[in-house]
Parts: C-alpha cells; structure tokens; sequence
C-alpha cells in the first residue's frame, strides 16, 4: 500500500492547483465543470502496481473513477485476489468504474477465432462488471497491424452488432474504440458508420484526441457524432514531433502540453451536449520513471485546467 510520503505528495499537489490553474488564467477548475474525469491505468502502467495499489494512487489523486486494463485484473485474480474486494475499495473511495480495456479479438475474419473471441468477451465483461463497471473498451484487435487487410465497414457492423448482444446478456457495454494506427477504424468516419450501421440501441464509441490526430482526422468531424454515444473519452496531448506518421503511443503528453487546441475541441464536444468522462490514457515511458501519486496529480491537473479554459472559451452554436 501507499505510504505517508504519497499523502504529502497529494496535499502539495493539490495545495498548488490554484496557482497553476491562476497561470493559465482560468477559474477554479471544479467550478461548473459538466465532465468527469478518471484514470485510465496505462499512464501509470510502468511503474508496476498492483491493483488495490492503482486505485489507492487515482483516489487519493482526486479522479471521480478508474479505467482499468483486464490484463491487470486477470493477474491480480490469478495472485489470488478477489474482484469483490476490488469492487468494494472502489466504492470506499468514492468512485466509479467509467470503463475498462480489454481486447477480445471481436473483429476477426476467421469464423472460429471471433467465435472464441466473444466468449473472451463474455469472461472480461463479467470481469468488468464484478468490480461494478458497464462498459469496456472494443478496439479493432485482430485487424489492426500493418498488414492487416480492413473487412468491409458493412461486416465490421454486424460484427459489433454481435458484440453488442453479448455485452446486453453480460450486463456491459462495448465501446467501439478509434485507433489511429490501425488500418481499420482509424477514421472518424468509419467509427460514425460501424456504429449506425451496427443498428443497436447501445451502439457507443470511445474516441481518443491522440489516435484522432493519428488517423489524419479533422477534429471538426466530432461534431457529426451523437454526444449521448460518446460515454468515455482518452484525454491526452501530442507533440509538435515526431511528425504524424512517426509519432506513436510512447509520445503522448499530458494535456496541454501539446500542441492539440484541447480547450477549443472541448467546447465544440460540450456545446453539442457532451457529459461523459475524460479518461486520462498515456503511455509516455518518462512518466513511467516517476512517482506514480506525482504522475496521477499532474495529470488530473492538467486535465481539469484545459476543460476550465475551454469553458472560459465563447460557445461555439450559432
């Protein structure tokens, strides 16, 4: 568990939030805020917790909930954890599960393996729901690599059609996940397709600033996509450099840090209604070196200054 150290690191942390948010001329971030915001456990990934350990540091940093990997959850029960305990020192702590990230291979083209793939879908939502979670994430594993040969969007649909009944009988949704890299659902485009075309009351998608600028996207397109469908969103920034077809998950920043104009975005996403969770997803190895406490701070810092300044922006409808 955390030691006194991390409670110090927290109060100080916390205590310089109104400076901070002062330099960059906003109001106090908590006030009005229509957001959340949780932690997705990617950014602290390097530093090796445990599960109990990784909600202790997104708790005591201020997160309204936690984005946690299966992977993680899998270990941790196979350690000989209990998921009803992991549940319960998330409700202790006063927040919720906004998603998780799982990688059931849903998408594949070989009848057999996607067959087999729900069923791994079937076992990490009841994962997911046993620590009070409703949604996981649904990337296009499978069909991701540089070789990969994308399935037709109309085939995607069905797929996910079918991947969206699983996760009614389970209790949890999937949420169609934009992946920049890809050569399957790199493109807002695409994402909006599948998910009309999939034809079910709980279509959603789980869009993300840096694979948006990495699929070649114009952040424009955001508009075009139902708010209400939008429950959870990777909140992070990108540099100047590498440019857009070197750059990759190991570059993201925290937001605003970056040249991404996060705060403009943000008001475009708010003022066409969206209220769901900003999940704070980094992979950057440099914050994997420090404090994971000092990184969870940082980030929900840095996070909640970019939403007060685009709240200070003028609306964006006509």
């Amino acid at each position: 568990m955390l030691d006194r150290r991390h409670f110090v690191i927290a109060a100080a942390a916390a205590a310089s939030l109104p400076m901070a948010l002062a330099k960059g001329q906003v109001t106090d971030p908590d006030e009005s805020m229509p957001v959340e915001f949780s932690l997705n456990m990617s950014t602290i990934r390097g530093q090796n917790l445990s599960v109990p350990d990784q909600i202790e540091v997104a708790a005591k940093a201020g997160y309204d909930s936690v984005e946690p990997w299966v992977r993680d959850l899998e270990k941790f029960v196979a350690d000989g954890g209990t998921l009803a305990d992991v549940k319960k020192q998330i409700e202790d702590a006063g927040m919720t599960v906004a998603s998780a990230i799982g990688f059931a291979n849903w998408i594949v083209d070989d009848d057999a393996a996607r067959a087999a793939a729900l069923e791994t879908a079937k076992k990490e939502m009841e994962m997911v729901r046993s620590i009070g979670g409703v949604r996981i994430a649904a990337p296009p594993v499978g069909a991701h690599t540089a070789t990969s040969v994308s399935p037709p969007l109309e085939t995607i649909a069905r797929r996910y059609h079918a991947l969206l009944e699983v996760g009614r009988e389970m209790g949890v949704t999937p949420q169609l996940e934009l992946w920049g890299f890809s050569p399957t659902l790199s493109k807002l485009g695409e994402l909006s397709y599948v998910s009309t075309a999939a034809a079910h009351p709980d279509a959603c998608v789980l869009p993300d600033f840096y694979h948006i600028y990495k699929g070649g996207n114009d952040f424009d397109s955001l508009g075009m996509i139902e708010a209400s469908r939008m429950h959870c969103f990777h909140i992070n920034d990108y540099p100047a450099t590498p440019g857009i077809a070197e750059i990759a998950d190991k570059d993201r920043v925290f937001p605003g840090d970056g040249v991404c104009e996060l705060p403009k975005i943000i008001r475009g996403l708010i003022d066409h209604g969206f209220q769901g969770t900003f999940s704070l997803e980094l992979f950057n190895p440099t914050y994997w070196q420090r404090d994971a406490l000092e990184v969870a701070v940082e980030g929900l810092e840095k996070s909640k200054r970019v939403v007060a300044q685009a709240m200070q922006l003028p609306s964006t409808e006509v």
